[in-house]
């Protein structure tokens, strides 16, 4: 590729200048220990894939009540802090960037994941028609309670101590996980929120719960060392809105005037397709944010090339080739194929799947 690729120019993203413009996608791979903490063998798998031009790392629950799957990682006790430092300081020795990722996972839950089998916290008590993996395999979801007005302010100040935390372990910032059908998607759109509340209703109050979020985390960190990730085509976790142009045109407006580092947004999840309707509505929520923008959804080299060079996004954010390639930015420059990923080992297990992908083999120089 010459000087000129698209893909590989630096590139200011609010406080931090990134080296290239292919990004590592949040990734659940359900390798942490039972009590949150990350395993050792993280290190090597983000270091690995130090590269990227940001690392944005595997979702995390900021509080017990807000785990939804087997052996995800945690950012809310001081073990966690330890094991974190380790992992931000190896991709920091291979001179990359990452931030974390904070998550609740509100009613995508099960009894079984959480302290004394309690229900799982929703915007309201609406059971969410698909399945979360426990111990027993993948498991319907559990009816979830309807949180109390001292519960939502509870999880506010989980996401500032969580920001809190991924500071003291070194992170270069964090995202807030407000798509994919999880609790602040949940409080966002009206399939899911049927409160009658501050927090219910009319669009200004849906986007209260993400607005109030984003203020405590920036009481912690820069607001351009802090992104939000937003998915509002729906098309996860029995998640839906009424009129999902009209809202997310306000949440794009609301998060706009935040002034973050960037706004990363789900375009297309793995397995649906998305008709003409949808790209539009993606298309005209575009003009609604000034500033940084991540696309995320299915994307090649070639498809991230027109999509930055067209003026959508800024750059692009890859979720499954990075895990079968830890070197996909050297793969993408120059044209490589790109190694096939194991779908049997995605979710759980060891270090099969997880760090023993091969790189591009050192290339003779002339």
């Amino acid at each position: 590729m010459t000087e000129q690729d698209q893909l590989f120019s630096p590139v200011r993203m609010g406080d931090l200048d990134l080296p290239n413009r292919v990004l590592m996608a949040p990734l659940t791979r359900n390798r942490a220990h039972c009590d949150g903490t990350p395993a050792d063998m993280a290190q090597i798998y983000y270091s690995q894939r130090a590269t990227a031009g940001l690392i944005i790392s595997e979702a995390t629950q900021v509080d017990p009540m807000g785990k939804g799957y087997l052996d995800t990682p945690g950012i809310h006790d001081p073990s966690h802090v330890a094991a974190w430092r380790k992992i931000t300081d190896a991709v920091h020795a291979k001179g990359g960037r990452i931030f974390l990722q904070l998550w609740h996972v509100g009613r995508i839950s099960h009894v079984s994941l959480l302290p004394d089998g309690s229900k799982p916290l929703a915007p309201s008590a609406v059971r969410a028609e698909t399945q979360t993996f426990t111990e027993n395999g993948f498991e319907d979801c559990s009816e979830p309670e309807a949180m109390t007005l001292d519960q939502i302010h509870a999880v506010v100040e989980q996401f500032r101590r969580g920001a809190e935390m991924a500071q003291e372990a070194g992170f270069d910032g964090v995202e807030i996980h407000a798509a994919n059908g999880y609790l602040l998607d949940q409080f966002l759109q009206d399939k899911t929120n049927r409160r009658d509340d501050a927090y219910g209703g009319d669009v200004a109050n849906r986007m209260r719960l993400v607005s109030e979020i984003i203020d405590a985390v920036a009481t912690v960190l820069p607001r351009g060392r802090i992104g939000i990730r937003l998915s509002p085509l729906g098309q996860a976790n029995d998640i839906g809105d009424s009129d999902p142009e009209t809202l997310f045109t306000q949440v794009y407006e609301m998060v706009s005037g935040k002034n973050l580092a960037y706004l990363h947004v789900m375009e297309q999840f793995p397995g649906a397709e998305n008709d003409s309707d949808a790209h539009g509505m993606i298309e005209r929520l575009r003009s609604h944010y000034e500033g940084f923008v991540i696309s995320n959804g299915g994307y090649d080299g070639e498809a991230a090339r027109s999509v930055i060079g067209s003026g959508h996004a800024d750059a692009v954010a890859f979720g499954r080739p990075f895990i079968a390639n830890p070197d996909l930015p050297e793969r993408l420059r120059v044209g490589a194929k790109l190694n096939e990923g194991d779908q049997d080992t995605f979710y759980g297990g060891d270090a099969e799947g997880y760090t023993d992908y091969p790189f591009l083999e050192e290339r003779e120089t002339v």
